[in-house]
């Protein structure tokens, strides 16, 4: 724990980033800037990076008279937390008339302190699936060569690796290509949602462009079922998901996933069958899990429906769907996750808080994904048109309040494969 409070960071504009010590580093909650207590301060975890964010100013308050002011020596920073860890607050800035519209990152408070960079953060997870240490080029190279020569005629492998793998550095593609854990497997490349934040489509008359290019085929269940029965057979701790972040909505082809669970499961019953989703299609669920959909992840930037319904702008469903699609997963025996998208200010008002104590038990909810939002803070509440957040206890007081209520609720990251769900789910299995 930090006996002192960390200070501001900036940047010169040339990529070159110093600290002010006439200032102590603030975090943004909703809209405002707000000291952070000193024991929620970690030191940047391996795999995290800094940003600039230009036509920022960051907010500090002064070492000496202790008002907040701008720091006008560079531009705001912001630091990228890697998985499996959840931010507290954001960076805390004031915005120019001219700043450009961030793109789809997280922007976590930074600060340094005794020549370490720090940051308003919790590990959530134990899970070690996405940590920068763990891949090695070469072994990834090798993978993705071996995995193009097995399957020569497969657009799902080829997508995999050319695009997600060695283009885009996709941690889960990159996990398949060495043959462990979770196995992505996109099948959409449509959407019958709108999100303001969509990383794989953006409109073009857009101020921020998508971080990837979404699938552009529909896969047949015979080019599924030839690359993960292998992995569901020979991978550690092994699952496979539908839904990933370079498609659209995966329950648009249930059909074919229908049909590739019952082939997949012919050949295997090992490992978790799980699907990514924004939980738009309760029937669809409902056959999914007839045939051996083992767990389902419905991503959510909120419990409360207004909040929900402006940011994903549903075409033709609405939010009580997924929350038919969770209790339909349970009524099955299935395990049930929402990808909760932590914006601090928004995720931990009292508002959100009742919301969500209502949907975990009224859903029988198996594990929260506390997952930060990758979207620029001003761009968002004003696409959502939210002026005031509301009164908020912060997101760690938030997460130990349902922690408490909800002793069996899970928190976490990533998917757990079947050994977890089945066994200690706390188990630090991938060490």
């Amino acid at each position: 724990m930090l006996i002192s409070s960390p200070y501001i960071l900036y940047s010169d504009g040339e990529g070159n980033i110093f600290e002010d010590t006439s200032l102590y580093a603030t975090g943004r909650s909703g809209w405002d800037a707000l000291p952070v207590p000193a024991d929620e301060w970690i030191e940047l975890p391996t795999g995290g990076n800094l940003y600039e964010l230009p036509g920022r100013k960051g907010i500090g308050i002064d070492v000496e008279t202790g008002e907040m002011r701008l720091c006008e020596k560079g531009w705001a920073v912001a630091a990228f937390i890697p998985p499996a860890h959840t931010g507290l607050y954001m960076a805390a800035y004031e915005t120019e008339k001219d700043a450009p519209t961030l793109p789809l990152f997280c922007y976590t408070a930074a600060a340094w302190l005794d020549e370490k960079i720090y940051v308003p953060a919790v590990r959530i997870e134990k899970d070690i699936r996405q940590e920068a240490e763990g891949y090695f080029e070469e072994v990834i190279e090798a993978g993705t060569k071996h995995l193009l020569e097995a399957y020569p005629h497969n657009r799902l492998v080829k997508h995999l690796m050319e695009n997600c793998c060695m283009t885009y550095t996709c941690p889960a593609a990159r996990n398949l290509a060495i043959g462990r854990w979770e196995c992505p497997v996109p099948v959409s490349p449509a959407c019958n949602a709108n999100c303001i934040g969509c990383i794989s489509f953006q409109p073009e008359e857009e101020t921020i462009i998508s971080t990837q290019d979404r699938l552009t085929f529909k896969p047949s269940a015979e080019e599924i079922v030839e690359f993960t029965v292998p992995h569901l057979e020979t991978a550690p701790f092994p699952l496979i998901s539908f839904g990933q972040g370079c498609e659209g909505e995966p329950l648009l082809m249930w059909e074919t996933i229908r049909e590739a669970i019952i082939e997949i499961r012919k050949h295997t019953q090992k490992g978790s069958i799980n699907i990514n989703t924004n939980g738009s299609m309760p029937k669809a669920v409902k056959a999914l899990c007839e045939v051996g959909l083992n767990s389902i992840r419905v991503s959510t930037n909120s419990a409360r429906k207004n909040i929900y319904t402006s940011y994903y702008l549903p075409n033709n469903y609405d939010f009580e769907d997924l929350v038919e699609s969770l209790k339909t997963v349970r009524s099955y025996g299935g395990w049930t996750s929402i990808n909760y998208f932590v914006f601090p200010g928004m995720t931990d008002s009292i508002e959100e808080y009742e919301a969500l104590r209502k949907l975990i038990k009224e859903t029988d909810l198996c594990m929260i994904q506390w997952r930060n939002f990758n979207i620029d803070p001003d761009w968002y509440l004003g696409k959502i048109g939210v002026a005031d957040t509301g009164e908020c206890m912060g997101v760690k007081q938030m997460m130990e309040l349902i922690r408490e209520e909800f002793p069996n609720l899970k928190f976490g990251y990533f998917n757990p494969s079947m050994e977890r769900i089945k066994g200690n789910f706390e188990v630090d299995f991938a060490h």
